[in-house]
Formats: structure tokens, C-alpha cells, sequence
């Protein structure tokens, strides 16, 4: 059985006890923790009372820095006193929580420390913290003076805690910074969320599976509008507007010439057709309105044409004496 003396301790005055019994009434005030004082105890260490108003020996009083609850034990209230580098030159075995009344509320020893001024070659700031248990927190006013308070490192990793578990945070917009909300939507058209790595690869996946702008190779079945009959620019032409455009080529050509190269073997397969035409065509007569005329009788044997008018022949019947008179060389011979 260990008997190990308790040496340093904090105890609630009979004044704070009384002042915490009436704020826990039903229609009763908060004690409200504005000072905290530390004493040299008179030069040896002193115990703590109940019935103490003050300190043995007070050396030195401040605002509190903040009164805070404990957050590892719901029913303990922390006050704070912050000693700045520029005070000090006393030693200090005693402190005492006080109200806005000036009434010591609690007091506690501690290990004694000498608290150095900057002129003494040693320039720190010093923090004491004295812990209340109560029966009820809401009997004490929590109090933090932002204006005044001294940022201690517990302070500052409290409030970065504070506000990492809070929701006390701005909005991002086209205009501030702040805190946005991830989405995955491929479609959305909001200005206030942000996308998530998963949207930007579905949106990347459907982008690469478009064809760029310049010179591109399509796949598959591609469609395009079929433009009217006669379209003369640089729009693509469908297969409707191709095989429109041969039908009326082709029209009502037979089926033995509806496709060039059965137009090319109707043609003698001759690369030079035309010249061969012009060639042919150079040997022929002219044509004549009396040849015409001569070409368009119905000749048989012992018929004779004549002319009945310009360029207008006819056929006349040829008799025996006539084709006597036609085998006569000369004309002495036909008188005969």
C-alpha cells in the first residue's frame, strides 16, 4: 500500500462552494471566472484551505487567459493564466481562481518556480492552469476573450481541432476560395461542385472515342444529312446522294449499257473513240438536200428517177425503147 502523501492539490473555497450551490438553483447565475493570481506563499509552500479569502502572499494578478471544459472529463473546468516574458522576478507556490466579484472561488499550490524577467537574461512566457471539478459545468461561465487572450500552443492546436471538426467553413464560388463538394456527374452544369477523377475519366473515355475535327479516320457506319439533288459544294455526299446521283446518269439505259464498262466494250474498248469517229466521218459525204431527196426513192429494176422540183425526185417507169435510147453512145446513133 503505497503512502505517498498528496503534496500538490486545488481546492474549492467555502466562498466558491457557496457561489456554485446558488448558481446550480434553479434560477441562479454562472460563476463567472475573470482573475487568477499566484503567490510566493510567503517563501515556503502553503496548503491549501477551504476557508482561505486569499493567497498567503500574492505577487502578481491578470485576467484569466480563457475558462474552458475539459474535454477528456465532462465535470472539470479549466481556468488559465498566461505570465508574459516581460513579467516576473518572484517565485511562485500558490494560485487563486477569482470572480468578477473579486471572491477566491479556488486555490491550489504548486511545485515552486522562479519566474524570470527578460532583463534576468531569461524571457518566457509561463502558463498555469487550474482544474476545477463541479458537480455541474453550467454552474461556471465558460469565458474566452479573443481580444485579449494569449495564444498558447494548447490554445492553437484546440482551435485548429475546433475547426476541423466544424462545419464553420466558406463556400468555394467563381469568385473566392473555399470548400466545394465532389461530384461524378458527367452531366451537370453547376458552378459550385467539383469533379471527382472518376467524371473526368468518363468524360475523357467518350472524348476519345470521337473523331478529331481535322482528317478523321470514322469507323463503323457513319451517317450524314443527304443534301438535295444537284448540290454543288464541299458538303460530304452520302451513299444516297451517290447512288441518286448515278441513277440519274444512268436513266433508262438498257441494262447491256448501264454501267461504263459495258458502254467501253459497246464502244470497241477504243481510248480513242472520238478521233476514231472524226477519222471515219472525214470520208463520208456531206450531207446534201438532192442526195436526200435521191436516197429517199423506192428503186427497182426498169424504174427511172427524175426531179419533179428542187431537190423533190421521183421514179418513172423505164419501157424497152427507152433503155435503147439509153445504151446509144451518141446522139447520131439515137436518130438512127
Amino acid at each position: 500500500m503505497s503512502t505517498t502523501t498528496r503534496k500538490f492539490k486545488t481546492v474549492i473555497t467555502d466562498t466558491g462552494a457557496k457561489k456554485l450551490a446558488q448558481a446550480a438553483a434553479p434560477d441562479g447565475k454562472p460563476v463567472r471566472l475573470t482573475h487568477m493570481a499566484v503567490g510566493d506563499g510567503g517563501g515556503t509552500l502553503p496548503t491549501p484551505d477551504s476557508k482561505q479569502t486569499r493567497l498567503v502572499h500574492e505577487v502578481w494578478r491578470h485576467t484569466v487567459n480563457r475558462v474552458i471544459l475539459d474535454a477528456t472529463h465532462q465535470n472539470r473546468i479549466i481556468a488559465e493564466l498566461v505570465i508574459p516574458p516581460e513579467t516576473g522576478g518572484f517565485w511562485i507556490r500558490e494560485i487563486g481562481v477569482f470572480d468578477e466579484h473579486g471572491d477566491l472561488i479556488a486555490v491550489g499550490n504548486t511545485a515552486e518556480s522562479y519566474k524570470p524577467t527578460v532583463a534576468e537574461g531569461s524571457g518566457r512566457a509561463q502558463t498555469f492552469r487550474t482544474i476545477l471539478t463541479v458537480s455541474s459545468t453550467a454552474t461556471v461561465a465558460l469565458t474566452v476573450d479573443n481580444t485579449m487572450v494569449m495564444a498558447t500552443v494548447d490554445y492553437v492546436d484546440d482551435k485548429l481541432k475546433e475547426h476541423e471538426h466544424s462545419r464553420r467553413h466558406p463556400d468555394a464560388s467563381l469568385t473566392a476560395k473555399g470548400f466545394v463538394q465532389l461530384s461524378s456527374a458527367t452531366n451537370s452544369t453547376s458552378e459550385t461542385l467539383a469533379a471527382t477523377p472518376k467524371a473526368v475519366k468518363a468524360v475523357m473515355d467518350e472524348t476519345n472515342k470521337k473523331a478529331p475535327l481535322n482528317s478523321p479516320a470514322l469507323t463503323g457506319t457513319p451517317t450524314t444529312p443527304t443534301a438535295p439533288k444537284g448540290t454543288n459544294n464541299t458538303q460530304i455526299a452520302s451513299t444516297a446522294y451517290v447512288m441518286a446521283a448515278i441513277a440519274a446518269l444512268v436513266d433508262s439505259s438498257p441494262d447491256a449499257l448501264n454501267t461504263l464498262n459495258e458502254l467501253a466494250a459497246a464502244l470497241g474498248n477504243d481510248p480513242n473513240f472520238a478521233t476514231t469517229m472524226t477519222k471515219a466521218l472525214a470520208g463520208k459525204q456531206p450531207k446534201d438536200a438532192t442526195l436526200t431527196a435521191l436516197a429517199g426513192l423506192a428503186t427497182a429494176a426498169d424504174r427511172f428517177p427524175y426531179f419533179t422540183g428542187n431537190d423533190v425526185a421521183s421514179l418513172a417507169t423505164l419501157t424497152k425503147v427507152g433503155r435503147d435510147i439509153l445504151a446509144k453512145s451518141t446522139v447520131a446513133a439515137v436518130i438512127e
